[in-house]
């Protein structure tokens, strides 16, 4: 029973790794709230959703929380527009009636209690006094390593400061979490009372008040920002390792055992026959590197072959240097 607080934590949340198993998942959970968190195992952020979503499950008993790779069920992905981790899709009796893109700690617990149905009583235990309200506050500032409290989201943004640290935390490329202090009073005053600061925006690093739009300014002009907060995956950042992850790459439409498209099927005949080792990625699993890729590279079409983190180029030159009898040696970086 006491195998870490951690595992208990999360026993909660359940997983899916096939398509099967998220329809089982769907169909148990009835006219209950089924939340699916399509998750990526390289994403740090997503782990910080999985725990905002173990808590929000000792809440909602009666709803369901799942989490799945979303490149482990590129079919579910493709079907429900999965484009960046994490997301999560909403569903109640079998049928979609939400969504949440990007790690937004307050904006998915509060879309599970109003789906869920089960927020405080109006009026009654909501009224629980201050104490209840600082234990709420604690674990806002808490839910992802970055908080922004600020005025409206960041795709809207309803006021002049918000817009202006939004603005700034992106251009840094800071991961940040957001929550709405307009769409709660409660919190909007508690908040200035709990860390003694009056005004908005405020930003959060790990449970501790940074301060308002000036004091991060000077963080970002002194360059210090960047190591005080965490930073996003940059998809450039993402691309680079891809390209990097084993000597020869390729870039297909499907896999070694089952080529997608023409092209990646003759690719392939002509690079197993050089007997050098290669790794594969499908483009097909992932909509993100798919597109950025095309740009990064300045090559628009695939398949497109890489060595040492360099592109040599699409069907046509592979076969090129088949024929003049060089690709073996492009293909072990030896010219």
């Amino acid at each position: 029973h006491f195998s870490g607080v951690k595992e208990a934590k999360m026993a909660n949340v359940q997983e899916a790794t096939s398509r099967q198993q998220f329809e089982d998942f769907l169909a148990k959970a009835g006219k209950n709230l089924a939340v699916f968190h399509f998750q990526a195992a390289w994403a740090p952020q997503c782990g910080d959703m999985n725990e905002v979503m173990a808590e929000l499950a000792k809440e909602h008993a009666h709803a369901t929380f799942v989490k799945l790779e979303a490149e482990a069920v590129p079919d579910v992905s493709e079907k429900y527009d999965i484009s960046s981790v994490p997301t999560f899709i909403f569903f109640k009796g079998g049928e979609k009636v939400d969504r949440l893109d990007g790690a937004h700690a307050a904006e998915l617990t509060k879309k599970v209690q109003g789906l869920a149905g089960s927020g405080p009583a109006p009026g009654g235990a909501a009224d629980g006094g201050a104490a209840d309200l600082n234990q709420r506050l604690k674990k806002l500032i808490n839910a992802a390593p970055c908080v922004l409290f600020m005025k409206g989201s960041p795709q809207e943004p309803r006021c002049g400061f918000s817009r202006q640290m939004v603005a700034l935390l992106k251009e840094h490329s800071v991961q940040f979490s957001t929550f709405d202090i307009l769409s709660d009073e409660k919190v909007r005053q508690g908040l200035k009372a709990y860390s003694n600061w009056p005004t908005y925006p405020q930003l959060y690093v790990n449970g501790e008040l940074l301060g308002g739009l000036d004091i991060v300014k000077e963080l970002a002009e002194s360059g210090e920002l960047e190591t005080t907060c965490p930073k996003a995956v940059t998809l450039e950042h993402r691309l680079k390792a891809v390209i990097n992850q084993s000597p020869v790459m390729l870039f297909m439409k499907g896999n070694k055992e089952a080529a997608r498209c023409g092209f990646s099927r003759q690719i392939l005949e002509v690079l197993n026959s050089t007997g050098v080792d290669f790794d594969t990625f499908d483009i097909l699993s992932d909509e993100e590197v798919r597109q950025g890729l095309k740009a990064y590279s300045n090559w628009p079409t695939y398949p497109q072959l890489y060595v040492k983190g360099e592109l040599i180029g699409g069907l046509d030159i592979v076969k090129e240097l088949k024929e003049s009898g060089e690709l073996e040696s492009v293909l072990r970086g030896e010219s």
